[in-house]
């Protein structure tokens, strides 16, 4: 690897403040036949790769699975030193969303400054950011810097809010879009950019972090650069960098002379055991490659990553790297998520008393348009409408399954060909399914609390979060084996009485069908167990104070 660049920090001056912009709105969702909304949600997409071949293994039923694997269980040290922790991110709730990364971003941040760390986050200024939200921030610093040959401005502002200080990266032209991210074909000099201003703004800011924490490809060139341009700033030689792989599907790939002309990398660095990947740069690997250590969102993903079926090209990486590569499962904002509590829902309960999710089974079946039908198991989707979440498997076996006593709702956006098939398929089952083209987050809500189970039939699935929202609001997974799926989600066994969900592991429809006739078997003949697993899945501890922990036992051995 080539030793680190003694070059200075590209010249920068004070610049006025930007002028700035108001938010575009970004399009509402639609509600398919008979169903109206209650409030709009917005889209945001992205284009990922081809698909991937599916392992044909099977995962032993009835394993009881913790929440996290044995090895990530570590006591922690009782002399308690705060550390100074920067997280790097592309979004983060409740500012701007497009997928799990901003649920974790928003997350894990507010459980490590719980247990007393000076924690902040820095992301992009987009000009979805809700006003309200702009007009908190308070400007800190601002000043330009070099991206090849142009002078770029960035401003710095800050929000603090639960115990965590926020900093937006300010440019107007490249992040006040009618889209987050995906969809441009400037993405490179976009998060070239972001991950340049990352760094130059520490001192501004008066924040040297001891650890420095990217999440995924837009994050990844700030080890590179760190470890390189900026190894010989005396103030940034303690910094460590942890870098989270939340899905390795999207690596931002990029033109190697544009990505170069923009960040003065050396000719020397465009090499396979650097930073070329297959002819192009790769925002992924320069973060694989330079991080001190690794994580990934689910101990069975960080061992499947390493395989030619998922490892996206990069399982050579990673293998060479296992012994810094660690897989902690995410947590799920318990307060956010309480069926107790949550006053997104019609009717709130607890797992002793269950007669408030009857009450949300109706609601929601009304708002669907379905028939009010107590008796048919009701089945929820939520998530992107794309290969990757085996919307083909639903697809090719709908018409079995709604022969039976059952009922299916979906909220979701993404492929125009899932989309266009829900929608039609709506008329065709009138009172049967229901579907919402968009997103929604309160109508997110109401779809956990209101059905009895849960569909989450992934290609692969690095984490997932939807199915541990799911077991909070006791509404039974019903989840291909895969990643975080594996980890999270025990398939009833009949013998011991374990579980507290179903699965299925080749990816087949026929398989998908059998194991939803399964679960719809327990739901009618057999309801004490039905009950049984339902108050056990309400009482799992799904929160992030467990995963904090592990992240902060790594931080200290980085």
């Amino acid at each position: 690897m080539p030793e680190n660049e003694k070059s200075a920090i590209p010249i920068e001056e004070s610049a006025p403040a930007a002028k700035k912009a108001p938010a575009k709105r970004r399009p509402a969702g639609v509600y398919q036949k008979g169903v109206k909304p209650k409030k709009a949600g917005a889209k945001a997409t992205s284009k990922a790769s081809a698909k991937k071949k599916a392992p044909s293994k099977r995962a032993a039923h009835g394993k009881d699975k913790p929440l996290l694997a044995p090895e990530q269980e570590v006591q922690m040290d009782q002399s308690f030193v705060p550390k100074k922790i920067l997280h790097v991110a592309s979004e983060c709730v409740p500012f701007v969303k497009t997928g799990g990364l901003a649920d974790v971003v928003g997350a894990l941040p507010r459980a490590l400054a719980k247990a007393g760390h000076d924690v902040r986050v820095i992301l992009p200024k987009y000009g979805q950011i809700a006003e309200h939200y702009r007009n908190e921030m308070t400007h800190v610093t601002d000043f330009y810097l070099d991206l090849g040959w142009r002078h770029v401005f960035c401003g710095i502002e800050q929000l603090r809010q639960d115990g965590v200080t926020y900093y937006f990266v300010d440019n107007e032209y490249l992040f006040y879009r009618h889209y987050i991210y995906g969809w441009g074909n400037d993405e490179a000099e976009r998060y070239a950019f972001f991950c340049r201003a990352v760094l130059n703004s520490l001192e501004r800011i008066g924040f040297i972090p001891d650890v420095l924490h990217c999440h995924d490809w837009q994050s990844g060139m700030v080890p590179f650069l760190l470890k390189t341009q900026y190894a010989h700033l005396p103030a940034f030689s303690g910094i460590k960098t942890v870098f989270t792989i939340h899905n390795l599907q999207y690596q931002g790939l990029s033109n190697w002379p544009h990505v170069q002309e923009m960040l003065s990398i050396p000719d020397e660095y465009f090499r396979p055991d650097v930073l070329e990947f297959h002819g192009d740069l790769s925002f992924m690997k320069a973060g694989l490659t330079y991080a001190d250590q690794l994580t990934t969102v689910s101990p069975t993903y960080a061992k499947e990553i390493q395989t030619p079926d998922y490892g996206e090209r990069l399982e050579g990486l990673l293998s060479a790297r296992q012994g810094q590569l660690h897989g902690i499962l995410n947590g799920i904002d318990v307060l956010e998520y309480d069926p107790a509590t949550d006053p997104k829902i019609s009717s709130v309960y607890t797992a002793g008393d269950l007669s408030g999710k009857a009450a949300c089974k109706r609601s929601l079946q009304e708002e669907f348009g379905l028939e009010q039908n107590p008796k048919a198991m009701l089945i929820g989707m939520v998530g992107r409408l794309n290969t990757q979440k085996g919307l083909d498997l639903v697809e090719q076996v709908l018409g079995d399954f709604m022969q039976d006593e059952v009922q299916l709702v979906i909220l979701g956006d993404g492929d125009a060909h899932f989309a266009n098939f829900f929608s039609g398929s709506c008329e065709q089952y009138r009172g049967k399914l229901g579907a919402y083209i968009g997103f929604n987050l309160d109508l997110a809500h109401r779809i956990y609390a209101g059905c009895d189970a849960f569909l989450m039939p992934s290609l692969f699935e690095p984490c997932g979060l939807s199915q541990l929202i799911a077991l909070r609001y006791g509404t039974l997974p019903i989840v291909r084996e895969t990643g975080g799926l594996v980890d999270t989600v025990t398939s009833y066994n009949e013998q011991t009485g374990e579980g507290n969900g179903f699965s299925f592991a080749p990816y087949r429809a026929s398989d998908m069908l059998y194991t939803i006739r399964r679960a719809n078997y327990f739901y009618h003949m057999q309801k004490d167990v039905w009950h049984t697993l339902q108050q056990r899945a309400m009482s799992g501890d799904y929160s992030w104070d467990a995963s904090a922990r592990v992240y902060l036992e790594l931080y200290s051995q980085v």
